[in-house]
């Protein structure tokens, strides 16, 4: 764990932490978050594709139907844990519910990045996993909002596009297909910029990302103590089933890490967008700084190297 804590990916996440806790005068540029964030989406993809291109598809059967339960099963439990024990109303329940469902692409990337470190091999499939693990837990999320509280069920058009065409999940998916078109011989010419350059990118993005849960923290007030607890367990929770989960679809020491990091991370991007649309009675402020402001830390700190340990005594 102090060996993840001293890489230089995190270093610069608690470097634009810290300077927004001081209020340092330090501040990109909302154009370069804008670019780093599409190239990311594309980067990973890219490489999700290639490596995806030789694999034999009937051998992620198992996984993506794991993946699929591990969608659907946590967002219920998260449920069930906020409205039996944090006593939250349903709708706010079943936002945050549908947010730890959800996944982070960043938490995605940073969990590669620590495998990568300590030579861990994963699953070339991986990405293909992210994209299956965002959609459920929204709809089921939605779903539980509405069922029993009188009020019919709201799927408008913007809805299915916050769901399914939203940016990020449509730039995971035209990665993926560019890099499985492609093949890892015709990916060379923007190899260097897609595959080598990818660790310092994704660094002045976590310095941009540490700026922006900095803002998060003046909420934990009006998220309560149970809130903020829940934000920290929760995660342990879905990676400890992910984690068995992983062992009995097969998936290796390393992509069972994977798969636990991505049940453990939650939605900032794209579930916020679809919550917003599909559940309005729901606070902003509960989903998005126990998401953002407190498990999105967490995880980029202690939770990968917790889950990679945890991972490691099943196999």
């Amino acid at each position: 764990m102090i060996e993840n804590l001293i890489d230089p990916v995190i270093l610069f996440f608690a470097v634009g932490l810290l300077a927004g806790i001081i209020k340092a005068e330090l501040k990109i540029p909302e154009a370069i978050y804008e670019i780093l964030s599409i190239y990311l989406l594309l980067a990973i993809g890219l490489k999700g594709g290639v490596q995806l291109a030789t694999v034999e598809l009937q051998t992620i059967l198992k996984p993506v139907f794991g993946t699929l339960f591990i969608g659907i099963i946590i967002p219920f439990i998260a449920f069930i844990i906020l409205r039996k024990i944090g006593k939250l109303d349903r709708y706010n329940s079943a936002a945050i519910a549908a947010h730890y469902g959800s996944v982070s692409a960043v938490t995605f990337a940073v969990v590669l990045t620590f495998l990568e470190k300590f030579n861990v091999p994963y699953e070339s499939y991986s990405t293909i996993l992210l994209v299956i693990l965002e959609i459920p837990a929204i709809g089921v999320g939605i779903l539980l909002a509405r069922i029993g509280s009188g009020k019919q069920f709201l799927f408008k058009t913007e809805l299915y596009k916050e769901i399914f065409l939203s940016r990020s999940i449509y730039l995971l998916l035209a990665g993926v297909a560019i890099g499985y078109v492609a093949g890892p011989q015709k990916i060379e010419p923007i190899k260097l910029i897609f595959f080598d350059l990818f660790k310092g990118l994704l660094s002045i993005f976590l310095l941009e990302m540490g700026l922006v849960a900095s803002k998060r923290l003046a909420d934990l007030k009006k998220v309560g103590v149970f809130l903020f607890f829940f934000a920290i367990c929760m995660p342990i929770i879905s990676a400890s089933i992910t984690i068995f989960v992983g062992k009995i679809v097969g998936l290796s020491l390393g992509g069972t890490t994977v798969l636990a990091t991505l049940a453990a991370s939650a939605s900032y991007i794209a579930a916020p967008a679809a919550i917003r649309i599909a559940i309005p009675e729901a606070n902003p402020t509960f989903y998005l700084t126990a998401s953002l402001g407190i498990t999105f830390p967490f995880n980029l700190i202690f939770g990968i190297p917790l889950y990679y340990n945890l991972a490691k005594l099943i196999y």
